[in-house]
């Protein structure tokens, strides 16, 4: 069955990258209906946008959404995969800025408020996408690719210069809670020297030790340290699940990623839709659905730090 909200989940927090206040409700929607984007601080024209592959425009850092209008929304791939990750098919989020608030730049703090505030099933079978043969794209030594699976499974690798992250990789079977438990708290991360040029271009305003891990010289400068010894490839996978749900329903494939980022995502996605015989819809029965990220999850899944 599809799932939705039990009612409104409220979140307020500042931009990663204009450092302005924000806030977003999200809300029930009917079935069938997916995810869509309000923009509460526009008053005329479209201010509705699909959280969906074709609605990606080309943004460096983050996953960037518009409409024909122009109206967009910027850094969704976190609450993308909170409600991929806790299984909620259905929404409309409210927001009155551009950017969806970084929080402590995990997916945690909405996966946590989804659970508080309930998921309720609703009268419609989930239609998910069945991969049916391996499509791979490349960017240099970037490599993101999706194969056939029975339900979805990520690998992720990367290999950084900095010390402190080097070289890492894991893989995920998606179902039975995985992302709430292994994922939704390892948080976005980068180099110092990264934060200092963002900076200098304006962009990253919002960032703050609080809500990034910020790596320099083979130490984390983040107070705590880690979540996880991986948190790095672990927050990639995080990005993937986010990025991998704008398909239209949910995957069943196994997505590789190596040193692949959220731009090499929707180029995958693409890929894979402009070949007709690469994918299908499947309507899931009992057996299928249990295979999807989020089915039966709950607060007792979420890291214990948390």
């Amino acid at each position: 069955m599809q799932h939705t909200l039990k009612s409104a989940a409220v979140f307020d927090g500042l931009g990663l990258h204009s450092g302005k206040p924000v806030r977003m409700v999200v809300h029930p929607a009917a079935t069938d209906s997916g995810v869509w984007f309000k923009r509460t601080d526009l008053d005329t024209g479209d201010v509705l946008i699909p959280a969906r592959w074709d609605a990606v425009v080309p943004s460096k850092l983050c996953t960037l959404i518009a409409n024909p209008s122009g109206v967009s929304v910027s850094t969704i791939e976190h609450i993308m995969a909170a409600l991929a990750g806790c299984a909620i098919h259905n929404a409309l989020i409210e927001i009155d800025g551009p950017e969806v608030p970084i929080l402590d730049g995990s997916a945690v703090p909405f996966v946590d408020r989804f659970l508080a505030v309930g998921i309720v099933a609703q009268d419609a079978p989930v239609r998910a996408i069945r991969v049916r043969k391996a499509v791979e794209v490349r960017d240099g030594e970037a490599v993101a690719r999706l194969e056939p699976s029975d339900n979805l499974e990520i690998d992720f690798r990367i290999d950084f210069a900095e010390t402190a992250i080097g070289r890492q990789e894991r893989h995920l079977n998606m179902a039975n809670g995985a992302f709430v438990r292994e994922l939704c708290d390892s948080r976005t991360f980068c180099l110092q020297a990264d934060v200092d040029f963002m900076r200098a271009n304006g962009l990253a305003l919002g960032g703050t030790l609080e809500n990034a891990v910020v790596f320099e010289d083979g130490e984390v400068l983040s107070p705590g340290g880690l979540r996880h010894a991986d948190e790095p490839v672990r927050h990639k996978m995080l990005d993937a699940v986010g990025d991998l749900s704008l398909a239209g329903g949910p995957i069943l494939g196994r997505y590789t990623g190596i040193r692949a980022g959220h731009a090499l995502t929707n180029r995958l996605l693409r890929a894979l839709f402009a070949q007709p015989d690469a994918w299908c819809f499947v309507e899931c029965g009992a057996k299928t659905e249990r295979k999807l990220p989020g089915m039966g999850v709950h607060r007792g899944d979420l890291p214990a730090h948390h």
